[in-house]
């Protein structure tokens, strides 16, 4: 059985990041969407509010499930079974800090691949950080993220005081 991790933020989950889950389900027997912390990120949404908001957008994929961990994502794989990690390229930009973690991921253990899954052309511009400033400004996010979680996103960035829009 091939059995598979992507991990990241999803903060919030983009109609991009369920692209690449979508692909990747149909390549492995069993893939797991793992909501990570990012020491460099400032969340809108707690770990298990994500895990709520892909569970939602991924009920679909019968091979998916969608978990949250604080522990080294090598640790998690071990605990999964999976030796494959899969990690989304939209652009040249992404190659650099990839490179480098999947590096550092194949160095604390050998056994497990990184596979840079290119993004859909469509998705190539399209970021958690780009979809949190269109929502300051009021703008339409249908075609940027999953329809089931886009009031539960506008509700946030109203509750928090990002949205600008008068």
């Amino acid at each position: 059985m091939s059995i598979a991790v992507y991990p990241g933020s999803f903060d919030p989950i983009t109609l991009g990041h369920l692209n690449i889950i979508r692909r990747a389900s149909r390549v492995f027997d069993e893939l797991f969407v793992c909501v990570m912390s990012d020491s460099e990120k400032n969340p809108l949404f707690t770990h298990d509010e994500r895990v709520e908001f892909i569970k939602r957008t991924t009920k679909r994929f019968p091979n998916v499930t969608v978990e949250t961990s604080k522990d080294l994502l090598v640790d998690y794989m071990k605990s999964k079974g999976a030796k494959v990690i899969i990690k989304g390229m939209r652009a040249v930009s992404d190659f650099d800090r990839e490179f480098q973690i999947a590096l550092i991921n194949k160095k604390l253990d050998p056994d497990i691949e990184t596979l840079l899954m290119p993004s859909s052309e469509k998705y190539t511009y399209l970021s958690s950080t780009v979809v949190k400033e269109m929502a300051k400004y009021g703008a339409d996010l249908s075609t940027f993220m999953p329809k089931e979680v886009i009031d539960d996103f506008i509700s946030r960035v109203k509750s928090v005081g990002l949205y600008h829009k008068k």
